[in-house]
């Protein structure tokens, strides 16, 4: 069955960074995009980035947009995002997620998505 565990998320204080890891199992890894989505407090669960099965495709939030960098190992089936100059806004459960279809459409919503990993806290401080 499919499976994806992120990892990575932690305590770091403002202006820092980190990396988030999605190891994903159970599928064949090049097919489907996977997203990274992050859920505040009393917000919605809003798209943060995703990548192509073949790792030529990428597209961010306009938040995020030249502070995080997703990447994939296809050796390892993980994806990783890079989050660099963190903010205190970046707080949040950061969730990654397998796309429901094997297309080469960039997926950026929470509905193109079937498969969740349990989510890792990024907290923030300043």
């Amino acid at each position: 069955q499919v499976q994806l565990v992120e990892s990575g998320g932690e305590l770091v204080q403002a202006g820092g960074s980190l990396r988030l890891s999605c190891a994903a199992s159970g599928y064949t890894f090049s097919s489907y995009h996977i997203g990274w989505f992050r859920q505040a407090p009393g917000k919605e669960r809003e798209f943060v980035a995703t990548i192509s099965g073949g790792g030529r495709f990428t597209r961010y939030s306009d938040s995020v947009k030249g502070r995080f960098t997703i990447s994939r190992d296809s050796a390892k089936n993980t994806v990783y995002l890079q989050m660099n100059s963190l903010k205190a806004e970046d707080t949040a459960v950061y969730y990654c997620a397998r796309a429901a279809g094997a297309n080469l459409v960039p997926q950026t919503t929470v509905g193109a998505y079937e498969y969740w990993g349990q989510g890792t806290q990024v907290t923030v401080s300043s």
